[in-house]
């Protein structure tokens, strides 16, 4: 049967993701293909906060900040085990932002956005709290706290695509489109892998352009479509330094220039710097952290911090490209952060292109862009809304339940030391024991890659999560590769390519029902 999808998407980012999950949710058949992994762009080098996005009210981007804060809450209830809350200490400099400004920005954060489970925001004593002590003895006095959340945005993606797939869509990771076109109302996608070479036509009624930096170049592989809109490319810079510090807390820091850097506590034993916002030119996959983005980053936390953090501290560095709806601003810093649709119906076949938005609003985005979809999908209205409600794989249970996770995995394996537990329970959260299998010893959990990384994960990760290089699996799925060396890394990856059977398999296999 030549079989024709409701909707094909091309992008494996986190809106193409999310597209595809709430289409296959409401019972359209759903095609994603991805040229590289999954969130292997833009979605994987964020600054993995799920956030309102205090300092868009400076823009007066009231409409973005409320329903991100909206979202903050709902994405924290269906994926406890990789969002969770994070408090942020922001200092008073004085020369910057007045003190009443600051007060007055936190307190619409608190409330416009109907938080319930947060804590609100406090002020703070500099002099006497521990969230002081870091900080350059009698410079900042007075600050203020308060909350948002961090998430494993490489796994928010990919827990999203999972549950797609485990809902009937076909997700092809390493799959390029490198033509579109349309025939009698119906889009004809010619998908390349990108490892074989070998080329396959696949049919859908609606085509959703997801590529992110690359919207453009999607457009232009035959789709017939003059865009009005334009999309504008802004590089963010990240570093990870050793832990700056012994508390939990995060940092905003306000800069000269008007922008704002965070210091985060990032995997347990590190700290993560950024971001930098300055326009880009040139290939997005080619894109990487310059030498004056990460003095600057180091600068600007160093003018807060008792001790200064150089460009030597750093031990490793990420870039990414954002793909922001280009409204004109005359800075990046002041591009908007929200999301644009374009709809042509060139030939009669429906062509949506995104432009701009972040990770806290995905899933809403995904739901406007099936409302705009809905006159071309016969089955667009049928269980709206279901995604605030259904948990990611792993995510069912409690928002405060990981300790509890954690003890039980200690408890049924009792070989695990808590820190694996741990880390288990936040990646995989209650689908952590179906990796664990009946193992009741290390050995049976097979050869040991280094840092807890398992034989029985990495075949987990290759049947279930489309992993498919050690890259794949220690930056993106997990990011062990902040702990495992070059040759541990480089074993992995030979231990991959000898036990994949053929490029395609863990393709055919990924992208199916567990």
């Amino acid at each position: 049967m030549d079989r024709i999808f409701d909707l094909a998407i091309i992008g494996g980012g986190v809106n193409g993701c999310g597209i595809a999950r709430d289409a296959a949710g409401r019972g359209n058949s759903v095609f994603l293909c991805e040229m590289n992994d999954l969130a292997s762009g833009t979605s994987s080098w964020s600054t993995k906060l799920v956030h309102g996005g205090l300092r868009y009210l400076e823009y007066y981007e009231f409409r973005l900040v409320r329903e991100a804060l909206i979202e903050r809450e709902i994405l924290w209830q269906i994926a406890p085990h990789i969002i969770r809350p994070l408090r942020f200490v922001l200092p008073h400099h004085a020369g910057l932002r007045p003190a009443w400004l600051l007060r007055l920005g936190l307190f619409l954060y608190d409330h416009i956005g109907g938080r319930k489970l947060l804590p609100p925001t406090r002020s703070v004593d500099l002099t006497r709290d521990e969230v002081g002590k870091p900080l350059a003895p009698d410079r900042f006095t007075r600050g203020f706290e308060y909350s948002d959340c961090f998430v494993d945005d490489a796994r928010l993606v990919i827990l999203t695509a999972r549950d797609a797939a485990d809902r009937g869509a076909d997700i092809r990771t390493r799959s390029r489109a490198v033509e579109i076109r349309q025939a009698d109302g119906i889009w004809h996608v010619t998908v390349e892998n990108t490892l074989t070479g070998a080329r396959s036509a696949i049919k859908a009624r609606v085509l959703v352009n997801a590529g992110g930096p690359w919207v453009e170049q999607v457009l232009a592989s035959g789709a017939g479509v003059n865009a009005r809109a334009k999309v504008r490319l802004v590089q963010g810079s990240h570093i990870v330094v050793r832990k700056l510090y012994e508390h939990d807390r995060a940092y905003m820091f306000q800069n000269s220039d008007g922008r704002i850097v965070f210091a985060i506590p990032y995997q347990d034993d590190f700290t993560l710097i950024g971001t930098t916002d300055r326009d880009y030119e040139g290939d997005p996959a080619k894109v990487k952290a310059s030498p004056e983005e990460i003095r600057y980053l180091c600068d600007s936390v160093s003018e807060y911090l008792a001790k200064p953090v150089k460009p030597e501290d750093v031990v490793w560095t990420y870039s990414g490209v954002r793909p922001l709806y280009d409204d004109g601003a005359s800075e990046a810093k002041a591009a908007t952060r929200d999301y644009v649709f374009e709809l042509d119906t060139p030939g009669g076949a429906p062509l949506l292109s995104i432009y701009g938005g972040k990770i806290t609003t995905y899933r809403r985005l995904a739901e406007e862009a099936l409302e705009r979809l809905s006159p071309y999908l016969r089955s667009a209205k049928a269980r709206e809304g279901w995604t605030a409600k259904s948990p990611l794989p792993g995510g069912d249970m409690d928002v405060s339940a990981i300790p509890a996770l954690t003890a039980e995995l200690v408890r049924n394996f009792p070989f695990l030391t808590p820190a694996h537990a741990n880390r288990l329970a936040h990646a995989y959260g209650t689908r952590a024991a179906k990796l664990l299998g009946n193992a009741k010893s290390p050995a049976d959990l097979g050869q040991s890659f280094g840092a807890t990384l398992t034989e029985s994960e990495v075949r987990y990760l290759m049947a279930s999560e489309w992993a498919l290089t050690a890259e794949d699996i220690v930056w993106r799925r997990s990011k062990l590769g902040l702990r495992l060396s070059a040759a541990e890394i480089a074993a992995l990856d030979d231990w991959i390519t000898a036990h994949r059977v053929s490029p395609e398999s863990p393709l055919r296999e990924a992208g199916g029902r567990t």
